[in-house]
Order: C-alpha cells, then structure tokens, then sequence
C-alpha cells in the first residue's frame, strides 16, 4: 500500500531537519507553505501526484488574485513547493518536478536594511556587562556584527568551537558546510568576561553551548529575536531589529571601507555570490563620497 500523503510529508520534514540542517524558523516556513497548497489541492480535488502544470498555474492565480499576496511572498511559496517536489522526483514519488516550469512574479528589488556605526555604537552600550545576562546579550550583538553569522548558526555555536588563540570560529553553516570566521578585539573583550563570569552562572546543565537562556538551556532563534526587541527598545533608535540586519550591516560596512566583494561572500557563507551582490546597491552613496573626495577632476576647486 502507498504511503499516505501526510506520511510523506512528515518524511520531507524530517529530511529537511536532518539531511538538510535547516533551522527550526526556515522548516517552519516550508510546513505552512507546503499545507496551505496542500489546502488548496483539496478544495480542488486535485491528488498531489497527479498535479500537471495547468493545475499549478491555477494555484499562481489563487495566490495572486484570491489570497492577494505580494510577489516575494509568492516566490517563496513557490520555492518551497520546488523543492518538496524535488523530493518527491528523487524519492521516485513523482516522475516530474512540475514546480521546475514555473516561473514566479518578478521580484521588486528591495534593499537590505543595516544600522550606521553610530547607531550600532549606541546599541552596544545598552546592555548591562555587569550581569550574567547583560554579558551575554553584549557578546550577542558584537559576534553577530563582528563574523556576520545567521542567527541559525550563531545559536548553534559551542565554546569548543572557539580558537581564543586565533580569535576564529568554526561555523556550520546551510547543508552542514563548515567555514572559519574572525573576529576581532570589542568582541573578544566581552567573550573572554563571559566564559569567566556570566556563562559559568547561566550554565546550570553543564551545556556545551556557548549562548545560554536564564534557565540554562541553549538560547533558541526566538530568543535572540527577542533579546534584540528588547535591547532596541532601550535606545533612541526608531528602528526594528533582526539577527539578520545586524548580518546586513556586517557586509556593508566591510564594502564600505573597500573590502572586495569576494571576500564578503566567503565570509558570509553565500554559495552564488549573486546572493552578495545585493549589497553593492547600499554602498552606491560611499562611492560617490569617496570619488568626490579622491579624483582629481570630479569637481572644480573654489
């Protein structure tokens, strides 16, 4: 007898957790695309395995004209139902990736949101190195600024994974590739008080995990984004926080002051470095500072 639907499902699930080594956030995301379709599918009568590709060019229509989502929320879904069906193709479910046929609506291009250096100056001085907890959230935001980390792999940091020597740290980034990333003096400072003083009170289970909870637990993506919320709203900054704007602000401000582009993918842990090219559109307003500045004729003296 066949596997049922929701059975195969679950599979995938499992696949993309231990296989794939995706977060808990980003599978989360697949789960919800992947049922809503699934929804959608049973509304219409319509088999899983048996889907053509009129049927999901109709599905486009739905999203975009019944449940009124924007374009990149759109390419998302479709994205995630390209990649269950790959599954499917090579676990010989289906014969034919139908999700392979079809393109999604262009993406308007938006620009990766980043703090200034004055504003993350203001932000570093927010929390307490005083407490165990303010020790913490402190090495929180300066690795997060000073490797570039997604927050996927900086909760899944542990101390033996640290060279203090060499100040580097052996990341395991998407589809368990590993990488070597530096950081520097600010962040050292504060790791080194920590490991002291403020992870030996937090570590009440003998963790091998370098960020920790109050209960001793190894801090969850939900935690950071939480911590981030509420350290931002000690400031004056009038902005939303993200594990991932602080990423942002990292590779701008490397391009910035004239790392190449190469570099920063490395460092970012891009596969394509189309992924890194995106930040060449920030650092626009930087250039043209630097070449009025520097090029002899870009202006008449006064």
């Amino acid at each position: 007898m066949k596997e049922s639907r929701e059975k195969i499902f679950n599979k995938y699930l499992e696949f993309l957790k231990y296989q794939k080594n995706y977060s808990d956030y980003t599978i989360l995301n697949y789960r919800n695309d992947i049922l809503e379709y699934f929804h959608y599918l049973d509304r219409e009568n319509l088999l899983f395995i048996e889907v053509v590709y009129s049927d999901i060019r109709f599905y486009l229509i739905y999203l975009k004209e019944e449940k009124k989502d924007v374009n990149t929320s759109i390419n998302r879904k479709l994205s995630s139902l390209r990649s269950f069906y790959k599954y499917l193709v090579n676990e010989e479910i289906v014969k034919n990736n139908v999700f392979s046929l079809l393109s999604g609506p262009k993406r308007n291009r938006k620009l990766p949101r980043y703090f200034e250096y004055n504003e993350l100056e203001e932000l570093f001085l927010t929390p307490d190195k005083r407490t165990p907890v303010g020790q913490r959230d402190l090495l929180l935001l300066e690795m997060l600024y000073a490797t570039g980390v997604r927050v996927g792999e900086l909760i899944h940091i542990k101390v033996s994974d640290i060279d203090l020597h060499d100040k580097t740290i052996l990341i395991l980034g998407k589809g368990n590739k590993e990488r070597i990333v530096t950081y520097g003096e600010y962040c050292e400072e504060i790791l080194k008080i920590y490991l002291k003083d403020g992870r030996i009170i937090l570590n009440k289970d003998n963790s091998d995990f370098l960020f920790l909870n109050q209960n001793g637990g190894n801090l969850t993506e939900r935690g950071v984004r939480y911590i981030l919320t509420k350290l931002i709203q000690k400031t004056s900054l009038h902005k939303k926080i993200s594990p991932h704007m602080i990423r942002h602000s990292f590779a701008t401000h490397l391009l910035n002051e004239g790392c190449d582009l190469l570099t920063v993918q490395k460092l970012l842990g891009h596969e394509s470095i189309k992924a890194t090219q995106i930040y060449t559109h920030v650092t626009t307003d930087r250039l043209k500072e630097v070449y009025y500045h520097s090029f002899p004729r870009a202006k008449r003296e006064k």
